[in-house]
């Protein structure tokens, strides 16, 4: 745990965003029309209406219509359509 003690005071010091150096997902919505979605680990289902997307520390669920993904990454996806709402199914207890 000490190492990790030391990462947090070196990354304050650095003033690094959290996702930066975690596997925390970093969510970006603009409107209604695109989510773009930095460290997740794989599409789980992908359709026209609905996209499930895996990541370290859960499930996103994106609801809509017209739904595309674009601009695919090893480090981010770029949903764009009309989205309707987004879930979040924690699988991991980060306290």
């Amino acid at each position: 745990m000490k190492i990790r003690k030391n990462l947090n005071k070196v990354d304050k010091l650095l003033e690094l965003p959290k996702e930066v150096y975690s596997n925390e997902p970093k969510i970006v919505i603009t409107g209604f029309d695109e989510i773009v979605i930095e460290n997740f680990k794989g599409i789980l289902e992908y359709e026209e209406f609905f996209v499930r997307i895996n990541t370290f520390i859960g499930i996103i669920n994106i609801n809509g219509y017209n739904l595309n993904l674009e601009n695919l990454t090893n480090e981010d996806l770029r949903v764009k359509g009309k989205i309707e709402s987004l879930e979040f199914e924690r699988t991991v207890d980060e306290g």
